[in-house]
């Protein structure tokens, strides 16, 4: 299990991400950060969510899935994550400007957003 980062340093992080001077390791602290707040607010498995190079995790109760590529994923770049997560971009712009890759009958997780870091 990563280590849980605490509600300074992600918040700390995501200071640095929107100042627009942090360094890759920052970044994938902020991102790790969404993801862990994300997972807290939705536990479950049956909705993976991939924000790569730097996490992934599955949210939202419902079947759980265990071998293969999920049936619902959701995946989308660090800084689409980040805008999503913290409510400066919607979920229905950044999918139309094709941001997001969703698949799946539960892949929309836009009413877990925002969350509030």
């Amino acid at each position: 299990m990563p280590k849980r980062i605490t509600t300074d340093d992600g918040r700390a992080a995501l200071a640095a991400v929107r100042a627009g001077d942090a360094p890759r390791p920052v970044t994938a602290t902020a991102v790790r950060y969404l993801l862990q707040l994300l997972v807290e607010k939705a536990p479950g498995n049956s909705v993976e969510v991939r924000v790569p190079p730097f996490g992934a995790v599955q949210v939202v109760e419902g079947p759980r899935h265990t071998r293969g590529t999920p049936p619902n994923v959701v995946e989308t770049d660090p800084a689409t994550w980040i805008a999503l997560a913290t409510g400066s971009e919607q979920w229905a712009d950044a999918a139309a400007a094709g941001r997001i890759a969703a698949s799946g009958t539960r892949a929309d997780i836009s009413d877990l957003l925002p969350l509030r870091p």
